[in-house]
C-alpha cells in the first residue's frame, strides 16, 4: 500500500514537472505584422514606409539605344571625327541604361514635403562617335567614355532635391525651364532652339501657386555647367584654331543666374514666359596659347564684366481635333550673352565642324563656333566684351493613331550672331567689332582672305551661322510600359563663309584646299524602353 501511494505521488510530481517544463518553453506571443500598406494621396505606385506616415514610390526605367551615323542618344554629326567623316567614325553608337527613382512625400502642416533622387547606371559604345584613340586620351580624369569597357559602365546623377513650402533645393530643372525641356516630340537630346535642364541644375527656387492654373517661380541656378559656353580672347596667339573655334577664356563663377517664369496651366494647354540674367566675365587680357595663364596674366588686367541674359515664350495646345491626347508644343528664345539657352542639349553646347564634297576642292567645310562673348584687349581692339546674339525656336506637332501607336513631327532652327557687318574686316574695320576681331584671328590660320588692301582675296569671312533640324518618330506600344521607337533627323548648318582657302584642317584631314559651304547629315536612332 505504501508502495502504491509512492507510486502515484511521484507520478504526480514528475507530471508537474514536465507541465511546469512546457509552459516555460511556450513562445511569447508575437507582434502583429505591418504589412505595407497603400498609399492613395499622391497618386499610383505609392506606399507608406512602415512605422511613419511618409509616402515613397521607387521607379523607373530600362532603355537601349542605337543611334546610326551620329552620336549616343540621337546627337547629330556635327563635329569631331563623325563630323569629318574619317576612318575613326563609328557608324553606329548604342548605349544601355537604366533609371532608378525614389520619390519620397510627407504631409506636413505647412504643405507636401518632397525628396526626389534618379541615378542612370549605363553602358554606351566607348568613344560614342570616334573609335580615335588620340580623343579618348583627352582629359584622362574627367572622361566617362573611359569607362565603357568590357564589365563596366558608370553611374550618371540626374534630379536630386528636395522640396518645401514651395521652395525646391538640389539638382532640379530650371525655373527657366518648360515642362517638355528640350523634348517637345522628339527622343532625342540634341533638338536645338532653346534651353534645356533636362537632368538638373544645382539651384534654389520658390514656386508660387495663385489659383485657376496660374504660378509664378522665380530661382537661382548654378551657371558652371547648363548656363555659359565661352568667351573668346581674340589676342591670344592662335586665337582662332583650324575648325574655327577658340580657348575658353571665362573667369569663374561670381554670381548665379536669375531665372523666373509666369505660367499659366489649363484643360486647354499651357502658356508661359521665361526670363534670365546671365553673367558674363573675362578672365585675363593676357594669356598664353590655348588660353592658358602665364606670369603675365594678373597684371594685364580683364575685360569688364557684363550682363546678359535670355527670355523665352512657351505654348501647348492640347485637345486637338486630329484625335485623343493629340498636341502641338513649341517655344521661341532670344538670348544676348547667353547662348546656351538657345544653344542647348542635354550636355555641353556644341560648335560646329562638318566636311563634305566639293566641285572644285579637296573638300568642302563648315563651321560655327558657339560663344556667350568674345574680346580683343588694347587699343584698336574690340576692348571689352562684345556679347553674342543668338535666336531659336522649336516645336512638335504629336499624333496619335490609335493607343499603340504615336508618331511625332519635330523641328528646330537657330540663329547665331557676332556684333558687326558681314565684311568688317574687307571694309577696314579691323578688330573694332566682333566679326572684325574674329576673322582677323581666323585669318592666321585660314590663308587667302579678302582683307582691307586685298580685296581680291579667295574667301569673305564670317562667323554668323544658323542650324536647322527636322525630324520624325514613331513609337509602338504594344503592351503596357513598353515603347519601340525609331527616329529620323536631318541636320542643316548654314554657315555665313564664302570661298576657298587652302589650310592644314584637323588631322587626319591634309593641307589642301577647302571649300566653305553649307553642309547636312541625316540619322536614325531606334529605342526600346520599359518603364516601371
Amino acid at each position: 500500500m505504501i508502495t502504491a501511494r509512492t507510486l502515484i505521488l511521484g507520478s504526480a510530481a514528475a507530471l508537474m514537472t514536465l507541465s511546469g517544463a512546457q509552459a516555460a518553453d511556450l513562445p511569447v506571443k508575437a507582434k502583429a505584422v505591418e504589412y505595407v500598406r497603400v498609399c492613395s494621396l499622391y497618386g499610383a505606385g505609392f506606399f507608406y514606409i512602415p512605422g511613419s506616415d511618409t509616402c515613397i514610390k521607387l521607379g523607373g526605367y530600362l532603355r537601349a539605344d542605337t543611334t546610326f551615323n551620329g552620336g549616343a542618344h540621337g546627337a547629330p554629326g556635327w563635329n569631331g571625327d563623325i563630323g569629318q567623316h574619317n576612318r575613326y567614325q563609328n557608324y553606329m553608337v548604342s548605349r544601355s541604361r537604366i533609371a532608378l527613382t525614389v520619390d519620397t512625400r510627407t504631409a506636413t502642416e505647412y504643405g507636401v514635403v518632397r525628396t526626389f533622387g534618379q541615378a542612370d547606371i549605363q553602358f554606351t559604345t566607348l568613344g560614342g562617335s570616334t573609335a580615335n584613340p588620340n580623343s579618348l586620351a583627352t582629359n584622362l580624369g574627367n572622361n566617362p567614355n573611359l569607362l565603357d569597357t568590357a564589365g563596366n559602365g558608370y553611374v550618371a546623377v540626374e534630379f536630386v532635391f528636395i522640396q518645401f513650402a514651395g521652395f525646391t533645393f538640389g539638382k532640379s530643372a530650371s525655373a527657366y525651364a518648360t515642362p517638355w525641356q528640350g523634348f517637345p516630340g522628339n527622343i532625342n537630346s540634341s533638338l536645338l532652339g532653346g534651353q534645356n535642364t533636362d537632368t538638373g541644375v544645382n539651384n534654389i527656387q520658390y514656386t508660387a501657386q495663385f489659383g485657376n492654373g496660374v504660378s509664378g517661380s522665380i530661382g537661382l541656378d548654378d551657371p558652371t555647367v547648363w548656363d555659359r559656353t565661352a568667351v573668346y580672347n581674340l589676342g591670344i596667339p592662335s586665337a582662332i584654331g583650324v575648325n574655327g573655334t577658340g580657348s575658353n577664356a571665362y573667369a569663374g563663377v561670381h554670381a548665379p543666374d536669375i531665372v523666373g517664369n509666369i505660367r499659366i496651366d489649363q484643360a486647354w494647354g499651357l502658356l508661359q514666359f521665361s526670363a534670365a540674367a546671365h553673367e558674363v566675365n573675362g578672365s585675363y587680357n593676357t594669356l598664353a596659347a590655348g588660353g592658358v595663364p602665364s606670369a603675365l596674366s594678373e597684371i594685364s588686367g580683364h575685360p569688364d564684366t557684363k550682363w546678359g541674359g535670355a527670355v523665352m515664350a512657351a505654348l501647348q495646345i492640347k485637345n486637338l481635333p486630329t484625335g485623343t491626347g493629340d498636341d502641338i508644343k513649341i517655344d521661341a528664345s532670344y538670348a544676348k550673352g547667353a547662348t546656351k539657352y538657345v544653344i542647348a542639349t542635354s550636355g555641353t553646347s556644341p560648335s560646329f565642324a562638318m566636311f563634305g564634297n566639293s566641285g572644285f576642292a579637296y573638300q568642302s567645310a563648315g563651321f560655327g563656333a558657339t560663344t556667350d562673348a568674345v574680346y580683343m584687349p588694347g587699343a584698336g581692339g574690340t576692348n571689352g566684351l562684345v556679347l553674342t546674339t543668338a535666336w531659336g525656336v522649336r516645336g512638335a506637332f504629336n499624333h496619335n493613331w490609335n493607343p499603340n501607336w504615336s508618331t511625332s513631327l519635330f523641328g528646330s532652327y537657330s540663329a547665331v550672331r557676332y556684333d558687326g557687318g558681314a565684311n568688317d574686316n574687307l571694309l577696314g574695320a579691323g578688330t573694332t567689332t566682333a566679326k572684325g576681331a574674329y576673322c582677323a584671328a581666323f585669318a592666321a590660320s585660314h590663308p587667302g582672305q579678302a582683307l582691307a588692301g586685298n580685296a581680291a582675296g579667295n574667301y569673305t569671312c564670317n562667323p554668323d551661322f544658323n542650324v536647322s533640324q527636322l525630324g520624325i518618330v514613331t513609337r509602338w506600344t504594344p503592351v503596357k510600359n513598353l515603347t519601340f521607337s525609331g527616329e529620323i533627323q536631318w541636320f542643316h548648318l548654314d554657315q555665313k563663309m564664302s570661298g576657298s582657302s587652302v589650310f592644314t584642317a584637323t588631322a587626319p584631314k591634309p593641307n589642301a584646299l577647302y571649300e566653305f559651304k553649307d553642309q547636312d547629315t541625316v540619322l536614325f536612332q531606334a529605342r526600346v524602353q520599359r518603364n516601371f
